[in-house]
C-alpha cells in the first residue's frame, strides 16, 4: 500500500482524532449533568455546555472528512491495483493466459481490486476503534478500576469469539472465487464464439454448461452467505450483550455510591461509544478475509513472467539504431537450413499454416525458448535487448486484435506518425473504404472492432503494421480475409511501400506470391526449396520433389480462393 501511504496517513490522523473527540463526549456530559445536580443551572454548566457543542462540531468535521478520505483511499488503491494488473498484462502478454483462464485474470481486475481497495479502506478507522478502545479504558480506569478492567480484558474476548469465524469464512470464499473464475471464463468464450455457436446449433449445450456452472457459483454464494449472516449477527449481538453487562454493572456501582449519577450516565455513553469500535474491528475481519483471497489472486496475476525478456525490459521502444549489418542473411536458423537476405520481400509458404506462423513468431522472438536457433545479422537474437527487437521487428498475425479507439490511434500504434503517414498506411492497406465509413480519422472503432467487418479488420491491422515503418516487417496471412482483386493490390502496394526493407510474408497466395523477390518453401520444420515463384513452377515443371510439394500446396489454396490453380 506505499502508493497510497499519504492518504491512508491522512484518514488515519482523522480517525484519530475523531475517536478522541467522540470518547470526551460522555466524560464531558457526565461532568455537566453532575455540576448541574451539584451547583444548579451555573456558569459550570454553562461552560461544559459550550465544551459539549464544540466537541459536537468538531466530531461531525472529523466524521465526515474522516468517511471521505476513506472512500478516497478505497478507491485509490482498488484503481491502483487494477491499473497495476493491465500493466502487468500488458508487458507478459501470452504468458498471463498461459498460467491461469482468461475468466481469473478478468475477475482479479473487477472483483479482487475492489476487495484489495476495501481493506486499504478500513485501515484507519481500525485504528482509530483501537484508540477509542484505549482512551475509554484509561477513562473508565480513572473513575472504576472494576469498569475499566472488564472494558479492558472484555473487549478483547468479544472480538476474538467473533474471529473464530474467519477461517470458515476465508475457505468458502476461495472456493466461490475460483467457481466465479470459471463461470467468468466460459462466459467470455461463450460470447466470443456466439456466431459459430449460432452456425453449429450450439447455443443451448453452451448455455446449459454456463446454466450449470452458474449454479454451482450460487451454491457456493450461499454457503459463504451462510457464514457472513452469523459473522453478521454476532457483529450486533456480541457487542450489545458486552454493552448490557457494562451497563449492568455500572448501574450496580451507581446504586452502592461508588460512582455518580453524572459517572453512571458517562458509562453509558463509553459502552453506547464502544459499539462502533468493535463492529468495526469484527467487520475488518471479514474484510480481510475477502483481500486476502483477492491478493492472492492478484499475486498470481503479477508473479507471472514474460515469455521473452526480461519483464519491463520493452517497456520503452530503443532510439537512434543504426540499420542491421546488411553483409550477410539478415535471419538464419541453421538446423533448419534457413536464410532470409535483407532488403527483400520474402514468402513462406508451408503446407502446414500452423508451422510457418510459428516460425513468424519465433524469428519475431515472441518467446525466448522458442527462438534459440535464430540468428539476427549473425548474433544470437536473444542476445539483443529486447526493446531494440521490438523497435526493429514488427509482427502482424492472422487475427487482428483491434481495442476501442479513434481509427488514428489503432493505426499509428507508436503514436509517433503524423496524419498523413496514416493515411498512407490506409492507403497500402487498401483500407480507403474503413475511412471513409467512420468519417476520417477521428471516426470510433468498436470493442475489438465489431463495428468493421472481418476484412476491414485485418486491413486497418495491416495498415497498423506498415505505420510502424519498422526496419523488418513480419505478416502472417495479412490477406486471408479479403476478395482477390483487394488482395492483389494490396500486394502490389506492400512491394512498393516496403521497397529496400525486409519484409517477410507468410502466405501461400499466388496473388502474394507473384511480387515475392524469394520464397522460400517449408515442411518439417526445414526449408526445402528456395527461389521466386516462377522459378519453383518451373522446377516442378522439371520434376523436382520439393517444388511439386510445393505447387500443390499453392494449387490447393487457389483452389480455396475460388481461382483455377495454374502453373504460371
Amino acid at each position: 500500500m506505499a502508493y497510497n501511504r499519504r492518504p491512508i496517513i491522512l484518514a488515519t490522523i482523522l480517525a484519530l482524532g475523531s475517536a478522541v473527540v467522540n470518547a470526551l463526549l460522555p466524560t464531558v456530559l457526565g461532568a455537566a449533568l453532575d455540576a448541574a445536580l451539584t451547583f444548579g443551572f451555573g456558569p459550570e454548566v454553562k461552560r461544559l455546555t459550550l465544551v459539549l457543542l464544540a466537541l459536537g462540531l468538531l466530531a461531525a468535521i472529523t466524521d465526515a472528512f474522516g468517511h471521505l478520505t476513506t472512500v478516497y483511499v478505497w478507491m485509490r488503491a482498488a484503481v491502483s491495483v487494477m491499473r497495476s494488473v493491465a500493466a502487468h498484462i500488458t508487458r507478459v502478454g501470452r504468458s498471463a493466459t498461459a498460467h491461469q483462464s482468461t475468466g481469473d485474470i478478468i475477475a482479479t481486475v473487477g472483483t479482487d481490486a475492489m476487495h484489495i481497495g476495501h481493506f486499504s479502506e478500513v485501515v484507519a478507522p481500525v485504528l482509530g476503534s483501537f484508540a477509542t478502545y484505549l482512551i475509554i479504558t484509561v477513562l473508565l480506569l480513572r473513575q472504576s478500576v472494576l469498569l475499566g478492567l472488564v472494558v479492558l480484558i472484555g473487549m478483547p474476548l468479544v472480538t476474538g469469539f467473533v474471529a473464530l469465524l474467519i477461517s470458515p469464512l476465508q475457505t468458502r470464499q476461495n472456493r466461490q472465487r475460483e467457481e466465479q473464475g470459471k463461470l467468468t471464463t466460459l462466459g467470455a468464450d461463450t460470447v466470443a464464439g456466439l456466431r459459430i455457436l449460432r452456425g453449429i446449433g450450439g447455443e443451448d449445450e453452451f448455455a446449459q454448461r454456463y446454466r450449470a456452472q452458474s449454479q454451482k457459483v450460487r451454491a457456493a454464494a450461499v454457503h459463504v452467505a451462510n457464514v457472513q449472516a452469523v459473522l453478521s449477527g454476532l457483529r450486533i449481538l456480541m457487542p450489545a450483550l458486552f454493552i448490557v453487562f457494562v451497563m449492568w454493572l455500572g448501574a450496580r456501582l451507581a446504586l452502592a455510591g461508588e460512582i455518580s449519577p453524572g459517572q453512571l450516565v458517562a458509562f453509558y455513553g463509553y459502552t453506547t461509544f464502544l459499539a462502533m469500535p468493535l463492529r468495526q474491528i469484527t467487520m475488518a475481519f471479514q474484510v480481510y478475509t475477502r483481500a486476502r483471497v483477492g491478493a492472492h489472486k492478484t499475486t498470481r496475476v503479477l508473479s507471472t513472467t514474460p515469455l521473452a525478456g526480461r519483464l519491463g525490459e520493452a517497456d520503452r521502444l530503443a532510439k537512434d539504431l543504426a540499420p542491421l549489418s546488411r553483409g550477410g542473411p539478415l535471419f538464419e536458423i541453421p538446423e533448419a537450413g534457413l536464410t532470409i537476405r535483407p532488403g527483400a520481400l520474402t514468402v513462406l509458404v508451408s503446407a502446414d499454416q500452423d508451422e510457418s506462423a510459428a516460425l513468424a513468431r519465433r524469428l519475431a522472438r515472441m518467446a525466448d525458448d522458442a527462438a534459440s536457433g535464430v540468428l539476427l545479422a549473425g548474433r544470437p537474437i536473444t542476445d539483443y535487448s529486447l526493446a531494440e527487437v521490438r523497435t526493429r521487428i514488427v509482427l502482424a498475425e492472422t487475427t487482428a486484435e483491434l481495442f476501442t479507439g479513434t481509427l488514428r490511434s489503432q493505426v499509428d500504434a507508436r503514436q509517433t506518425a503524423t496524419d498523413q503517414q496514416v493515411l498512407d498506411a490506409l492507403a497500402v492497406a487498401d483500407a480507403g473504404d474503413v475511412l471513409r465509413a467512420l468519417g476520417g480519422l477521428e471516426g470510433t472503432i468498436s470493442e475489438k472492432g465489431r463495428s468493421l467487418s472481418g476484412g476491414q479488420r485485418q486491413r486497418v491491422a495491416l495498415a497498423r503494421a506498415i505505420c510502424t515503418h519498422a526496419e523488418v516487417a513480419i505478416l502472417v496471412e495479412p490477406t486471408s480475409a479479403v476478395d482477390a482483386h483487394t488482395e492483389s493490390r494490396i500486394a502490389a502496394n506492400l512491394s512498393r511501400e516496403r521497397a529496400g526493407r525486409t519484409t517477410i510474408i507468410v502466405s501461400a497466395s499466388p496473388l502474394v506470391l507473384e511480387h515475392a523477390e524469394e520464397v522460400i518453401f517449408l515442411a518439417g520444420g526445414r526449408a526445402l526449396a528456395t527461389g521466386t515463384h516462377r522459378e519453383l513452377l518451373d522446377a516442378a515443371h522439371r520434376g523436382e520433389a520439393a517444388a511439386l510439394a510445393y505447387r500443390a500446396v499453392v494449387a490447393r489454396s487457389t483452389a480455396k480462393e475460388g481461382h483455377a490453380p495454374s502453373d504460371r
